[in-house]
């Protein structure tokens, strides 16, 4: 890993802890809150890539685990990742290396659409199933249920999917981070 690498990796971790700075919002009839955070997961996969967006992930999460309040509302530790917004926090490695796989194998082809397209498969669908069988097993209730009380999420993150793919394809038109050459091959 380059230099390089690891101050873009360093990068988008410190960004996951800026939008924390946003107030999480509270929901009466589930214990996950609504954040912002999950926008900078579809920027890491979507602008780094598969490695490195994953690795800012990571580091993130490592961050987290030891302790730093890098989460909305101040929080960190052990305790948030095994409590009930574990699943969701844990998803997100998979999901910005899932978005960053994608957008590396059609760099040469990327626009809006397709930008958001992989952002609802890795920023919605892997962190929802991830988050949700965990909050199910956590708190042993039933899959569906707990699923269906996880739609309130929906809108908002229909709204992060437009901001993060508008601004990855900014980015890769102004300044690509993915090396088409390398990447596509």
């Amino acid at each position: 890993m380059t230099l390089k690498d690891m101050m873009y990796v360093s990068l988008f971790a410190a960004i996951m802890g800026v939008l924390a700075f946003f107030p999480p919002i509270p929901i009466p009839f589930i214990p996950v809150p609504i954040t912002t955070q999950t926008l900078g997961v579809m920027l890491a996969g979507g602008i780094l890539g598969a490695r490195r967006g994953g690795l800012s992930l990571l580091l993130f999460i490592i961050l987290v685990a030891i302790g730093a309040p890098l989460l909305a509302g101040g929080r960190g530790g052990l305790g948030v990742l095994i409590g009930p917004s574990g699943g969701y926090i844990l998803a997100w490695p998979i999901a910005a290396w899932l978005i960053g796989y994608l957008t590396e194998k059609n760099i040469r082809t990327l626009h809006f659409w397709k930008v958001a397209l992989f952002n609802i498969i890795g920023g919605i669908l892997v962190v929802y199933v991830i988050g949700v069988t965990y909050l199910s097993i956590l708190s042993d209730l039933p899959w569906w249920p707990t699923a269906i009380s996880g739609l309130v999420f929906l809108p908002g993150d229909l709204v992060k999917v437009f901001i993060a793919s508008f601004i990855i394809v900014k980015i890769h038109c102004a300044y690509p981070m993915i090396d088409k050459t390398r990447e596509a091959a």
